[in-house]
């Protein structure tokens, strides 16, 4: 691993805090795409292109909105091969539209006196050869409404009767699950590994609750709340599990929430979006402090296919009543302490 300081290439672990805990820096590039292009930016057919790691969450919500809003002839992509070490994300052959080898050479164009991680994805304008925006949840939202004169899909996964709920979802998902895996996989202290793995299981037994009761995480419509969790699902027994020590359950032990994870799985179009085996490469093979070896386990075995039985148990329904977002619940153990919640810093 490593980052770029003032455009130059250093080697560096992940940061940290003083109490030991793991801290994600925030997204650098923050342009936006608009469907009339005050922005500066105008969607167009062709024009920007996603660079993305199969391995990477982050990026899988991107490829997931492509997928879903039917942007594929819109929007190119290319894909960094799932090991990240001493030169970062890397390209097997030289990129067609920029001649880079490495991803943090994109960030070097972009610009030459660039401080911090060279991260994925990265959304990219050939017409300016400039990075427009590397925060996900922000690409995400240009997706789902900005090219739609472009796309027969015209379904809005952030309608406006239900974004104060789908915030206040994603703010507990993302600190607590999304990258709550993160902090207890790269806690470096006992007591941030601990209050990590208990926040991220107090969070997915919430949610478990909340999907006995309704279909989806905002009620009976999919939205960004849920395509925001399921990279974090679809990975959590294949790598989270197991490497980064969030084994207090399986997945498949939550009844409702593995339900749900092959309800979103089975969707036309998500399957291809998903690699298992990509996922353990990245993981068990990038992160030599955590599995000096390098060797990547052959399992688990995992099948996304089988009958889901969402729709039979959640017929539609005019309305639907929310459980509230509340604060988490104080840990078991009351040596280790439970953060609060924070809304997103990085995606």
């Amino acid at each position: 691993m490593g980052l770029l300081i003032d455009g130059e290439w250093r080697s560096a672990p992940p940061p940290q805090s003083g109490s030991g805990e793991f801290v994600r820096q925030s997204s650098a590039f923050r342009h936006q795409i608009t469907a009339d292009g005050s922005s500066g930016f105008k969607a167009a057919v062709g024009r920007y292109h996603l660079y993305v790691a199969r391995a990477c969450p982050w990026c899988h919500r991107t490829m997931l909105y492509r997928a879903l809003k039917r942007l594929e002839d819109v929007i190119s992509i290319s894909f960094v091969e799932p090991a990240m070490l001493e030169q970062g994300w890397t390209f097997a052959q030289p990129d067609p539209l920029t001649g880079v080898r490495y991803i943090y050479e994109l960030y070097q164009q972009a610009d030459p006196l660039f401080t911090g991680h060279a991260t994925v994805p990265v959304l990219w304008d050939k017409e300016t050869h400039a990075i427009v925006n590397n925060e996900s949840s922000e690409i995400i939202r240009m997706l789902n409404s900005e090219f739609d004169e472009f796309t027969n899909e015209l379904t809005n996964y952030y309608p406006d009767a239900l974004a104060s709920e789908i915030d206040e979802v994603n703010s507990r998902v993302y600190d607590s699950i999304n990258n709550g895996v993160y902090r207890a996989g790269f806690a470096t202290t006992q007591a941030a590994y601990e209050t990590a793995v208990k926040q991220v299981f107090a969070a997915l037994d919430w949610v478990e609750d909340r999907l006995q009761r309704h279909r989806y995480l905002a009620g009976d419509l999919i939205t960004e709340a849920d395509w925001r969790l399921f990279p974090t699902l679809v990975r959590f027994d294949a790598v989270y599990y197991g490497h980064f020590k969030c084994n207090l359950r399986h997945l498949e032990d939550y009844p409702a929430l593995w339900a749900y994870t092959r309800e979103l799985y089975q969707i036309p179009g998500i399957a291809s979006t998903v690699a298992i085996d990509e996922y353990k490469a990245h993981y068990y093979g990038s992160h030599r402090n955590l599995n000096p070896t390098g060797i990547v386990p052959i399992g688990p075995q995992l099948d996304f296919t089988t009958a889901h039985g969402r729709a039979a148990a959640f017929p539609r329904r005019q309305t639907a009543e929310l459980a509230p977002i509340t604060a988490l619940q104080a840990a078991d153990d009351d040596t280790v302490e439970v953060p609060t919640i924070a809304r997103e810093s990085q995606g």
